[in-house]
C-alpha cells in the first residue's frame, strides 16, 4: 500500500510540475529571465523530439535515412529506414522524458546529438547541420542545468 500511494505521490508531483511548466510558458513574459530561458529550452526539447520522432514515420521533413552513416548503418541490423523507424521511437521517447524529468531528459538529449554529431561528421559532409546539433547538445546541457534550479527532482 505504502508503495502504491507513493508511485501515485511521484505522479501527482510530476503533474503538478508539468502544469506549473505549461503556466509559465504561456505567462512567459511575467516570469524572471532565468526561468523564461528554462522553460523555452524545456517546451523545445519537449516538442522538437517527439515532432521529429514522429516524422521518421513519415519523411515529411527530410529523407532521414540519407543522413544515417553508411558505418552504422553497417553495423546495425536491418535496413536504414527501419534503423530510422528505431530513431524515431528512441527521439519520442527523449521527448517524453524531458517532459515529465528534464534533469535526466536533457542530458539523454545531449548524449544523442553528440551521436548525431560523430554520425554526420563521420560522412565528411553535413557539417553545417552538424555544427547546428552541436549548438543543440549545448542548449540540452544548458536546460540540465537550469533544471536543477528550477524543476525538482521526483525521487
Amino acid at each position: 500500500m505504502t508503495i502504491m500511494h507513493t508511485a501515485r505521490d511521484r505522479t501527482h508531483d510530476v503533474a503538478q510540475e508539468i502544469s506549473r511548466e505549461f503556466h509559465d510558458l504561456a505567462t512567459i513574459g511575467r516570469i524572471e529571465p532565468a526561468r523564461q530561458a528554462f522553460v523555452m529550452l524545456w517546451a523545445l526539447f519537449t516538442v522538437a523530439p517527439i515532432v521529429v520522432g514522429i516524422d521518421k514515420y513519415f519523411d515529411g521533413l527530410a529523407n532521414w535515412k540519407d543522413y544515417l552513416a553508411p558505418w552504422i548503418n553497417d553495423i546495425v541490423p536491418g535496413s536504414a529506414h527501419q534503423m530510422m523507424l528505431g530513431v524515431g521511437v528512441v527521439e519520442i521517447l527523449a521527448g517524453l522524458l524531458v517532459l515529465t524529468m528534464p534533469r535526466i531528459g536533457a542530458y539523454v538529449l545531449a548524449a544523442w546529438f553528440a551521436g548525431l554529431v560523430v554520425n554526420l561528421v563521420s560522412q565528411g559532409e553535413y557539417y553545417d547541420i552538424a555544427l547546428r546539433d552541436f549548438g543543440l547538445m549545448v542548449a540540452a546541457l544548458a536546460l540540465a542545468r537550469l533544471a536543477t534550479t528550477f524543476h525538482k527532482p521526483t525521487d
